[in-house]
């Protein structure tokens, strides 16, 4: 079920390369209680990124994970990743959807009320909301309250996940506000042991979500 998949989401972050290649990283975190990964390249060229993708579609695979790609369409249809996420100024939702097709998960980008109820409309299967506290992953993100978060989480049918600076310590101030689980890239990614971080996120996921 889509709801258990996104409660402890990696999203990939190569600046956090230490010794162990992103795919060796993935599975340590996937190995500590990761639920879904996302893969987000900004830099790569479209082979590259799909070289990548292969990798670490068979990691995901391997380990029965659903595998995500970040805004690029033409690396998700060729890699047959299992869903895309795109940003508000990425392709609009309903284009994405049509070329995916029905089976494929299509998660959204949202910081306003709005914007969630928009992308519920357009076939978004869940909603990616924040940043719900201040992050070094994205230096121009938009703020979203505790409020709003909690708003989106009660007025839209569609399972949200928290985004945005979110680690072990202030984990606990999204307890109440509905959301189905957390998207993370520093809390897990830049540990000394990926797989006991992800652990830790993962034991501490169960007494708020």
């Amino acid at each position: 079920m889509l709801k258990d998949d996104l409660k402890l989401y990696l999203v990939t972050d190569r600046s956090w390369l230490g010794k162990n290649s992103l795919a060796e990283q993935v599975e340590a975190a996937i190995m500590g209680g990761v639920t879904m990964v996302q893969l987000r390249e900004k830099e790569l060229s479209t082979a590259e990124f799909i070289k990548l993708g292969q990798e670490i579609k068979h990691v995901c695979t391997k380990h029965k994970i659903p595998f995500i790609i970040n805004d690029d369409l033409e690396v998700a249809l060729a890699l047959d990743a299992d869903g895309i996420h795109i940003g508000q100024s990425d392709m609009a939702a309903e284009t994405v959807r049509k070329a995916i097709g029905a089976n494929k998960i299509l998660g959204v980008s949202a910081v306003t009320l709005a914007q969630a109820i928009e992308a519920q409309k357009a076939g978004a299967d869940y909603l990616g909301v924040g940043a719900v506290f201040p992050t070094g992953s994205k230096a121009d993100a938009d703020y979203v309250s505790y409020e709003e978060l909690k708003k989106i989480c009660s007025e839209v049918s569609l399972p949200c996940v928290a985004i945005g600076g979110i680690n072990k310590q202030n984990l606990h101030k999204l307890s109440g506000s509905g959301i189905c689980g957390i998207a993370v890239i520093s809390a897990i990614l830049a540990a000394k042991d990926i797989k006991k971080a992800s652990l830790e996120l993962a034991q501490k996921l169960e007494g708020i979500i």
